[in-house]
């Protein structure tokens, strides 16, 4: 052994000592050459007593320990009140977004939410106060506690934009961003991150392994790129992975989730809505008949149309009943041009610049008859009653001296456009006829013939300004609910002298995993042990 030694007294005491040794050829099997070399450094170790050590040369500055440390000015302090200001700050914020994060804190919020509009469907919506005090009475209460004070004070009468529902979906969404934030982004960012195992032992702990004998790593990184993996090398060592998309994928739910309650909640605070029932032949303006429904409501140009209804008609079932009914619209601008004409019925609407027109009840406004040859005259139509799809019509038609406090005359019932069923002055049956049959019928010496039976057209008017964003929200949410299911898979090797050690994980599909690895790995060439080396 050769020991070189090299001392500098203006240096720490560090020393580099070279060993070099030679060993004879291996006899047990095959002959090799080795050779080793051995560096290492050995450091002097300071005194237990500091003070001895110490150098001290005059009139230098004091070292770090000995300094006077200054008294720190304004500016300074302002620095550190307010450096340790935003500690504060940061470790609120860190522990509110831990607490929004929680995950039986989101589950029960959206609990919460399916309660909401489950009671927001079991009570009437955008009813008068008066309607709540008659259905739900203090005095009779529901469950022995739920009154109409339970209804108008939390706004559960407009359930959908009381401040209940929305104060939830916030915390909801809130909780849905705090988690995207603190576990998903972070999540992503480690997926996709190159790693590299340098120990087969660490690979062959992880979920399946497996060893290649007389196998080259490099092959085995083609295999895999043909297989669809992302592959890289450093030196010994691979790492290989696919289906990072499935990674992506929650982050996409969570989106696609805070979009469509983004878009109901606009639609909740940012629509209009009204009904109407017009006659046909009639017309009205839409921005009559919109409301307001939020505090984001705005009106429109669209507002200003004018919607006529050309014609109003039924069709009817074998049987009598009503199958559907249209009714034919005109839309006109502002300065009377025609813009849009369409014939609506159920399940059919009218779209124009954000307002749908729906068609959705139907009633009688008049009947049109001749009296003696003379006229038409337009007799008034009232319902007389209304059981959900039975409806019945009267109207009437005096005779004589119409100033006489007891008046007589023909009466007249329908249930629909078909008939109409008349009676004479003492309130006998005295024939049917069907509107435009062109047939009179004489009742107590009056000749009567009904030209026709005006209809008219239910509809509802709606602007929902948040659709098309809810819309948006459900498709992403189906499409990133599809990638969640790709898995993500990593792997691992290392090339061990003439063995690679491969091993891997994924996140899901784990059944499946090892027969797609066998695969793999079943495709791996073997390679020839490279002859041996013998120095001499």
């Amino acid at each position: 052994m050769n020991t070189l030694l090299t001392l500098n007294p203006l240096k720490p005491q560090t020393h580099l000592i070279k060993f070099t040794n030679f060993k004879t050829f291996n006899q047990i099997s095959n002959q090799r050459c080795l050779i080793s070399t051995i560096r290492c450094k050995i450091s002097s170790q300071q005194s237990k007593d500091a003070t001895k050590n110490k150098v001290v040369v005059p009139g230098a500055a004091p070292s770090l320990s000995e300094e006077i440390e200054a008294p720190a000015t304004a500016a300074e302090e302002d620095f550190r009140r307010k450096k340790n200001g935003g500690g504060f700050m940061k470790k609120l914020s860190k522990r509110v977004l831990a607490v929004l994060a929680n995950l039986p804190l989101a589950i029960g919020e959206m609990f919460a939410i399916a309660g909401l509009m489950a009671l927001g469907t079991a009570i009437d919506q955008g009813e008068n106060p008066e309607y709540y005090f008659q259905k739900y009475p203090e005095d009779n209460p529901i469950l022995g506690f739920f009154t109409w004070r339970w209804i108008l004070p939390l706004g559960f009468d407009h359930m959908f934009s009381s401040p209940v529902f929305l104060g939830t979906l916030i915390l909801l969404g809130a909780s849905l961003m705090a988690c995207t934030y603190t576990t998903q982004i972070p999540m992503v960012k480690v997926a996709r991150r190159w790693s590299f195992l340098q120990s087969a032992n660490t690979i062959r702990k992880l979920e399946y392994s497996d060893s290649l004998p007389k196998a080259s790593i490099q092959d085995l990184g083609v295999i895999l790129s043909g297989a669809g993996y992302e592959v890289f090398l450093k030196g010994p060592s691979l790492y290989a992975f696919k289906g990072l998309a499935g990674r992506f994928a929650p982050i996409g739910v969570h989106l696609a989730l805070l979009l469509i309650m983004g878009g109901g909640t606009y639609s909740a605070t940012g629509s209009f809505k009204g009904s109407v029932t017009v006659p046909q032949g009639l017309n009205f303006v839409m921005g009559d008949v919109l409301g307001p429904k939020g505090f984001l409501s705005t009106p429109t140009e669209a507002f200003n149309t004018e919607v006529h209804v050309n014609r109003f008609y039924m069709d009817y079932y074998d049987s009598g009943e009503v199958s559907q009914f249209h009714t034919d619209l005109s839309l006109f601008d502002i300065d009377g041009k025609e813009v849009m004409r369409k014939t609506i019925s159920v399940n059919d609407p009218l779209r124009y610049e954000g307002v749908t027109i729906y068609q959705t009840d139907w009633s009688i406004s008049a009947l049109q008859i001749l009296k003696d040859d003379e006229g038409p005259f337009n007799l008034a139509v009232a319902p007389l009653t209304i059981n959900g799809d039975k409806k019945l019509y009267g109207s009437f038609l005096p005779v004589g001296n119409t100033d006489s406090p007891n008046v007589k005359g023909i009466s007249m019932l329908l249930r629909d456009l078909q008939s109409v069923v008349l009676y004479d002055q003492e309130g006998k049956f005295a024939g049917v006829r069907r509107p435009s049959s062109k047939l009179p019928i004489e009742i107590d010496g009056i000749k009567v013939e009904v030209v026709d039976a005006i209809g008219s057209s239910g509809l509802d008017l709606k602007t929902d300004p948040g659709v098309p964003i809810v819309y948006a929200g459900f498709g992403a949410l189906m499409l990133t609910t599809c990638i969640s299911y790709l898995s993500h898979t990593q792997i691992w090797a290392l090339q061990d002298g003439t063995t690679v050690v491969v091993g891997g994980k994924t996140n899901r599909a784990k059944i499946e995993f090892p027969d797609e690895m066998n695969r793999v790995l079943d495709r791996v060439p073997e390679i020839n042990e490279p002859p041996d080396v013998i120095c001499g």
